[in-house]
């Protein structure tokens, strides 16, 4: 199915000139949301979103997906027959996320992207992902919200509030960033960042709200800055 609301591309002879993306989420899909509109919208220029990946069946992602005509994929690593539900051996694990994040690259591969954006993705990937998109040119980017250095990996949002809680958050904030992602979780190259106030009297909902509020602009800000060097690339080669 074509999605022409969803591209600022031309066709035909113009097409080589669009940057394609592909978005892979595990929820709500907001932050996909943002990305359909920048891209109708021409915030995100010249691009097109190709293809959606979810990894929880639940996602409401893969509703927005459909509702803006783009196809979507469901890939998880139990009900995929990746891993045994409930698994414990260590062992196990890791070789089943290593053939899951295989066979996930050879699908994304498929599509041919140019830029693969993990707009809230919960899962972290290692080599067998990392290394042959990154063999195959194509970038990867991942919102977190933390700034750089702070927070790695999960519940980056609820330490940095047990922090500023107990009066160990630097300055009262915290932040989010648009990051490239390497195999070490949360520390490739920052792209964009902002920082987000932690204010007395906040709850942690008050602090959630404030950061997802804000994910969504840079999100797109920092997207439009990637595609923009995707397509200085492209029109260089």
């Amino acid at each position: 199915m074509s999605n022409p609301d969803v591209s600022s591309a031309g066709t035909g002879a113009d097409a080589d000139a669009e940057c394609r993306l592909t978005v892979l989420c595990s929820g709500n899909g907001t932050n996909l949301q943002a990305l359909i509109d920048a891209v109708a919208s021409g915030e995100i220029p010249r691009s097109r979103i190709t293809k959606v990946f979810i990894n929880r069946k639940t996602a409401y992602a893969a509703t927005r997906a459909h509702q803006a005509g783009i196809p979507s994929e469901y890939f998880n690593l139990v009900s995929g027959g990746f891993q045994q539900k409930g698994e414990k051996d260590e062992a196990k694990l890791r070789e089943s996320r290593a053939r899951y994040d295989a066979a996930l690259a050879q699908k994304v591969l498929q599509d041919k992207p140019d830029l693969i954006v993990l707009a809230g993705w919960m899962h972290v990937f290692g080599e067998p992902f990392l290394t042959p998109v990154g063999a195959a040119g194509v970038p990867v980017i991942n919102l977190h919200p933390a700034l750089p250095g702070k927070y790695d990996g999960a519940n980056a949002i609820e330490r940095a509030y047990q922090d500023f809680q107990s009066g160990k958050l630097e300055n009262n904030h915290t932040g989010i960033m648009i990051h490239y992602v390497t195999i070490e979780v949360d520390r490739g190259e920052p792209i964009m960042t902002q920082t987000v106030e932690c204010r007395q009297g906040d709850s942690l909902d008050d602090l959630e709200n404030r950061i997802h509020a804000a994910e969504h602009g840079l999100l797109v800000r920092a997207t439009a800055k990637v595609v923009g060097d995707v397509l200085s690339k492209k029109s260089s080669s």
